[in-house]
């Protein structure tokens, strides 16, 4: 079907995803706010404002590109998707994933600290010292845009399934949803078995020279950029 599909229907395809996925994650966040008895991190969420909702609306509209992109290299034989995997090849390339995905996330979230690249790019996300319900799309649109290359690269190394491939985006953005929660949502024993916890992210935004990972802390650990 998707082989089928006409630009046109791509783009609506596209546009349409982004949307639902965006709306998902906001309806989790709230979901998880109104139902979770934990103790609020700090003590207000951060205020939602007008700019918010434009930076997310773009972030939608750069994620809708990336699939476009996606869907281009894919029509033209450079992402090329295995048609039958088995059920342990759909565990494992999920796992290869998000363990690659968070390498490399790594040092690029590390490299959006840098002086001039924080002043130009990653300073608005880092307004939310607390966080908010859009907090995870208050995004410059190189810094959505450099995520999808990212994944991209790794869609054209090796011939992932789309089983695996929608396994790994669905992980992503409610671990995405959550690590923005102003409560904890993990339980405080799995911080030793180096997860990336909300309060693992909700110190980042506390301390912003401290835990850049984003699913485990494996590499801030190995890099003296931990903060417990």
């Amino acid at each position: 079907m998707f082989w089928q599909f006409s630009w046109p229907q791509w783009i609506i395809f596209s546009f349409l995803s982004n949307i639902f996925l965006c709306l998902f994650s906001i309806g989790l966040y709230q979901f998880i706010e109104k139902t979770c008895r934990k103790e609020q991190l700090q003590e207000h969420n951060h205020p939602v404002t007008r700019s918010d909702f434009y930076l997310c609306l773009l972030t939608v509209f750069c994620n809708s590109l990336v699939m476009l992109l996606g869907a281009f290299l894919w029509k033209n034989h450079l992402i090329i998707l295995d048609a039958e995997p088995s059920a342990v090849s759909v565990f494992l390339e999920t796992i290869a994933l998000i363990l690659l995905m968070d390498f490399l996330m790594y040092f690029f979230h590390y490299a959006a600290h840098l002086p001039l690249v924080y002043k130009i790019l990653h300073g608005k996300h880092h307004e939310h010292v607390s966080t908010n319900f859009l907090s995870l799309f208050v995004l410059h649109p190189f810094e959505t845009i450099g995520f999808g290359l990212m994944i991209l690269a790794l869609l054209m190394s090796y011939d992932f399934s789309i089983l695996s491939i929608s396994f790994y985006l669905l992980i992503n953005l409610i671990w995405g949803t959550i690590g923005h929660l102003n409560r904890e949502f993990f339980p405080a024993s799995f911080d030793h078995f180096l997860v990336g916890t909300t309060k693992f992210h909700n110190q980042h935004h506390l301390d912003e020279n401290r835990n850049f990972g984003f699913y485990t802390s494996i590499w801030d650990r190995l890099f003296g950029t931990y903060r417990p």
